[in-house]
């Protein structure tokens, strides 16, 4: 039971540093290379988890060499665009000018459907909305709406906006973020006077808090148990 227990938590780890190592994509991003690199990996891994009679070095060193693989072609593909191309493909126009493509359909074996479906998941419900659709090489789909559809923006407007950053995160269940604290105006003695206007006697009672780019702070307590 233990030397079971030992080569799972083993093999897990290394499949673990595997799929780190190559990026952060989510499963809906990968291109088809990289998805067939994660399902072989984890079947690699299976095997030695389940079969203690195997060497657990006939499971690691499959995974090294599948990682090693895809980490070679990524690079190829990286560095030349040809590559890329024939590794990744090319994106698909389905729509072009309002026109749908039947030629480029048959092609991809996709059909309408799973285009209706997809546009209404980006909240198009009319195909003659749309002036541009294009299927990417990881399957997603991208959409260009036409002009008298699209959302009206402070630019259509003539307005003009105030910049405005993603706010900074403090306090993260009662541990201070001090590399973050310090890309602000606050110290750690201000924060505190400011979580005591608002009752927070402690860092460590606050569950949540965050300051905006105008240095407006959000900061929400725990529950009190």
């Amino acid at each position: 039971m233990l030397v079971v227990f030992i080569r799972t938590l083993v093999l897990y780890i290394i499949v673990i540093i595997a799929m780190r190592i190559m990026g952060k994509r989510q499963i809906g991003e990968l291109q088809p290379f990289e998805l067939a690199v994660a399902i072989m990996i984890s079947e690699l891994a299976s095997v030695p988890m389940q079969n203690t009679g195997i060497p657990l070095v006939n499971g690691i060193i499959p995974i090294l060499t599948m990682l090693a693989a895809q980490i070679f072609i990524s690079f190829v593909a990286l560095k030349s665009t040809k590559a890329r191309e024939i590794i990744c493909g090319r994106p698909s126009i389905l729509i072009s000018a309002g026109k749908i493509n039947e030629q480029v359909f048959r092609n991809e074996l996709y059909t309408l459907n799973d285009l209706l479906e997809q546009l209404r998941s980006k909240d198009i419900y009319d195909i003659a909305d749309v002036e541009y659709a294009i299927l990417e090489t990881n399957g997603q789909l991208s959409v260009v709406p036409k002009a008298a559809k699209r959302n009206v923006t402070p630019e259509d407007l003539n307005l003009s906006v105030k910049y405005e950053a993603p706010a900074i995160d403090l306090i993260i269940d009662g541990q201070l973020i001090t590399k973050n604290l310090k890309r602000t105006n606050l110290d750690k003695e201000t924060l505190e006077m400011e979580l005591n206007k608002i009752g927070i006697n402690r860092i460590g009672d606050v569950f949540f808090a965050s300051v905006d780019s105008d240095g407006k702070l959000f900061c929400q307590a725990k529950e009190k148990k």
